[in-house]
């Protein structure tokens, strides 16, 4: 029995999440994994983020099995048996035998066949164990150990968002990145809406944004609109920093790539001059595809140096950063973050910011944001630039929360909760959104 297409792809996505260090929600989105059926993709999404999700729980029920250390297997193996453990516990529509048979294949066609008796032996094993339900568990637990531990994610993790957030909304946190995250899209074209209900996508209101719209049943990437780039999937959190740009004549977009928020920045400013920058000429090159304004230049750039003596009434500065606030969406963010990486990106954001803020004109606003919840890339980012130059003060966001709401644009009631002193953050779980950070600077 060949291995079934789903499998074959899931198996070749997260050994390339392995090895390479790629995202996995862009490889299955990728042109190679493009021809899958509807049902054959799903199979595979469904096959590589749960693994991803919930990756050191699947590791200790392969141990429990296991006549070998798993850090002694060769990465095929391991992730093989990844596949089936996640089928086994954690899926209960997929027959055993075929689970069974196709990693063993798996194994084999990875030409690791000295492996397949060891694999065939921790298989039968896995066969044994109860299936689980661990997401209930997270709920129940009473202390960091057992919130990471239930909840699939690195302790140390788990013990800053306690010590920031408090435990009840580090168990919602924790809770969120092991659901399937809801589909958000800013539609404001009701024609291109109309559209997309015709190609059978169900769509209800956003929660945060009146523009905003959440798919709830139907595949978004199988429309013309997605596949053309009429339309990109994107948080609710992530359109609330392009909006909370205020209109501008000359706009910057320091970093800019994949484009959602430029997109938007466009829409909203068509009159304005915009220059998006991005570090890599092939993200750049893929911006530009993605964003077909006339008024938008893309420049590939390195923010830390701009290119362009230009002064800019606003300017967005999204930076690189580890992402902590998306794991529900790119889980093998937390088994790839050290603590140490936090030190590095922090010295990276700084120079961002700072480069950003050269390019303030007088009277300008700069907003830095950031798809973290960590304070070394947030606060403790914004607090030393602000202190070396003088000339910039903090906007308080709660303002501009409230003037997007009298706007008829921001819906969400509880704007204490979005505000941390004069900053915006989300918080994955206790918002329904990812968790992203904000701060206005404004140019005296």
């Amino acid at each position: 029995m060949p291995v079934s297409p789903a499998r074959a792809a899931a198996f070749e996505i997260l050994l390339r999440v392995a090895r390479d260090r790629a995202y996995a929600a862009e490889l299955l989105h990728s042109a190679r994994y493009a021809e899958l059926s509807p049902l054959d993709h799903g199979l595979a999404t469904e096959l590589v983020m749960g693994v991803l999700r919930w990756q050191s729980l699947l590791d200790k029920q392969i141990a429990a099995c296991s006549s070998q250390k798993l850090g002694k297997l060769d990465p095929e193996v391991l992730i093989a048996l990844r596949l089936a453990a996640y089928q086994l516990l954690f899926l209960d529509r997929v027959p055993e035998h075929a689970v069974v048979h196709e990693s063993v294949e798996l194994v084999k066609r990875a030409r690791k066949r000295s492996a397949v008796p060891f694999a065939n032996a921790v298989l039968r094993k896995l066969s044994g164990v109860p299936g689980q339900q661990p997401g209930s568990a997270i709920a129940d637990a009473s202390n960091a150990q057992e919130l990471a531990d239930w909840s699939a994610h690195p302790l140390w993790l788990v013990e800053r968002w306690i010590q920031e957030f408090g435990f009840p909304a580090a168990q919602k946190i924790c809770g969120h990145d092991q659901q399937i995250p809801e589909i958000a899209v800013s539609v404001r074209d009701r024609a291109i809406q109309n559209e997309l209900e015709a190609h059978g996508i169900r769509m209800a209101p956003g929660l945060l944004l009146t523009s905003a719209r959440r798919v709830v049943a139907g595949d978004l990437t199988c429309t013309p609109h997605f596949r053309e780039g009429q339309i990109t999937i994107q948080d609710e959190a992530s359109q609330l920093i392009a909006l909370l740009v205020t209109p501008g004549l000359k706009i910057l977009d320091c970093c800019a790539a994949p484009g959602g928020k430029t997109r938007l920045l466009a829409d909203r400013n068509p009159a304005a001059e915009i220059i998006a920058a991005e570090l890599h000429p092939h993200r750049a090159r893929l911006l530009r595809s993605r964003v077909a304004a006339k008024n938008v230049r893309v420049i590939a750039a390195d923010a830390r140096a701009l290119p362009v003596t230009t002064l800019f009434d606003r300017v967005l500065a999204d930076v690189p950063c580890t992402g902590t606030g998306t794991l529900a969406r790119n889980p093998e963010i937390k088994w790839r973050l050290n603590p140490e990486d936090l030190a590095d990106l922090h010295a990276r954001q700084l120079a961002i910011l700072q480069s950003a803020m050269r390019r303030v004109a007088p009277g300008g606003r700069l907003l830095y944001s950031t798809c973290s919840l960590e304070r070394e890339e947030n606060s403790e980012v914004v607090g030393p630039a602000l202190s070396a130059d003088h000339s910039f003060r903090v906007v308080d966001c709660r303002r501009e929360l409230q003037r997007l709401r009298s706007e008829g644009e921001f819906i969400w009631e509880n704007l204490d909760s979005l505000t941390s002193g004069p900053y915006l953050r989300t918080i994955p779980g206790v918002h329904p959104c990812d968790g992203f950070f904000a701060a206005i600077l404004q140019k005296s």
